[in-house]
């Protein structure tokens, strides 16, 4: 094995990290989470029983139904931010919908963890963009792929067009020698707007 040839010991939780990596940075991942996060106390707590002793506390509200339908569809949304990225407006408002009305449906929201989990998540979801793909770099070692014609860089054009001191042409002084068009020469050689 040379210096030259790539390392391919690379192990199978690496290879699974990087993936999920890649996964996770090309979709609203971490809205998808908090809006399904935010489905499971919604459902769960007007179904709960907690039991003290002898004594069982239920926490079942006559909107029971109401309240699992809200959790089920928060989960499906966060589910739907993950694979199926371009409804996320779609999903983020109706997260934050779903989350304004388990307040008066739902036990305050899931004791309000669940409704500040779904409202974190439906924020995320709306605020999400899809990042730009970096711009490949061309190859070094001047082996550039561009046609003859084309290959000039910007510094040469830059020294063949840049004025030499601060002369100005007619176009940027009055008849009388004043500055009143729309460039200037400054004494730097530079232009003002003016």
């Amino acid at each position: 094995m040379s210096a030259e040839t790539p390392v391919q010991s690379a192990g199978t939780f690496t290879r699974l990290r990087l993936r999920f990596r890649a996964w996770r940075g090309s979709r609203p991942f971490w809205a998808g989470l908090f809006t399904a996060l935010g489905g499971v106390p919604i459902a769960y707590f007007p179904y709960a029983t907690l039991k003290l002793g002898n004594m069982s506390i239920a926490m079942s509200t006559t909107a029971g139904a109401g309240s699992l339908i809200i959790g089920v569809l928060l989960v499906t949304l966060g589910m739907t931010l993950w694979f199926q990225k371009a409804t996320r407006i779609f999903a983020g408002v109706a997260a934050l919908l779903l989350a304004l009305v388990s307040l008066v449906v739902s036990n305050i929201g899931g004791f309000l963890v669940g409704f500040l989990l779904a409202m974190i998540g439906g924020a995320l979801a709306l605020s999400w963009v899809p990042g730009k793909e970096a711009p490949e770099e061309p190859a070094e070692g001047g082996g550039s792929e561009a046609p003859a014609g084309e290959g000039a860089t910007r510094d040469e054009h830059d020294t063949h067009d840049a004025p030499e001191g601060p002369a100005a042409g007619p176009h940027e002084h009055g008849d009388d020698g004043e500055a009143d068009g729309v460039r200037a020469a400054a004494p730097n050689g530079g232009y003002r707007v003016g």
